[in-house]
């Protein structure tokens, strides 16, 4: 049984038997969970809280704060962890403006845009078929070898471009392309995707030369 139903199914019972068998008894002291209520009368779902993170994170209303923003951001991470909602971020539209923030004009947006990224591609072929299709690749590749950009985002990226091409060729392919268009040619070849040690290589590479970005 779902934890929350059974949290509900317990809450009930214990209410009842109070209830019928002493009336002028106070009620119990335990509580039902969150889930178990929305369970019971409906609340947001993982969907759409998926959908209001990323609504505040790209809107413009001046009232929100940059540090609204990120932890918005945080939550939206926090959500995609799980599988079935990394692989909802096609269906519900937000790959668009997930990778629209790789271009933020804040750093910190554009460290958490590749961190979410990072996350939702993370062991799940389907996110990183498409992160692919979505055209992610080239964006992170550019601010993981960006020589002006701030460490800590550079670190991310690469943690995304890691994650996306492990285990997937297509990825790796457009991967080791765009490093040769950015004049990364010592970095450029045929990298096997499957091929741990090998990759290992490429992106232990490009993880110290991130390590030279600008200190936030």
């Amino acid at each position: 049984m779902d934890p929350g139903m059974n949290s509900l199914l317990k809450w009930s019972v214990e209410n009842s038997s109070a209830s019928t068998s002493d009336p002028t008894t106070a009620p119990p002291t335990s509580t039902i969970n969150p889930e178990a209520m929305n369970a019971l009368f409906g609340g947001p779902s993982d969907a759409d809280l998926m959908i209001s993170s990323m609504s505040a994170i790209t809107s413009p209303d001046p009232e929100l704060t940059l540090q609204d923003k990120l932890v918005a951001f945080d939550n939206f991470e926090q959500l995609i962890e799980n599988l079935d909602n990394a692989n909802n971020l096609g269906p519900l539209a937000l790959w668009t403006p997930l990778l629209g923030c790789l271009e933020s004009a804040e750093s910190e947006m554009r460290k958490m845009a590749a961190w979410c990224v990072g996350t939702a591609v993370q062991n799940n072929v389907k996110s990183q078929e498409r992160l692919l299709a979505m055209g992610g690749i080239p964006g992170l590749a550019k601010l993981a070898v960006d020589e002006g950009e701030d460490e800590s985002v550079r670190r991310k990226a690469v943690y995304a471009l890691s994650s996306a091409c492990r285990n997937y060729q297509p990825a790796m392919d457009v991967l080791t392309a765009e490093l040769g268009k950015l004049g990364r040619d010592d970095w450029v070849g045929k990298v096997d995707a499957e091929d741990m040690d090998a990759c290992d290589g490429l992106i232990g590479a490009m993880r110290e030369e991130a390590a030279k970005g600008k200190k936030a």
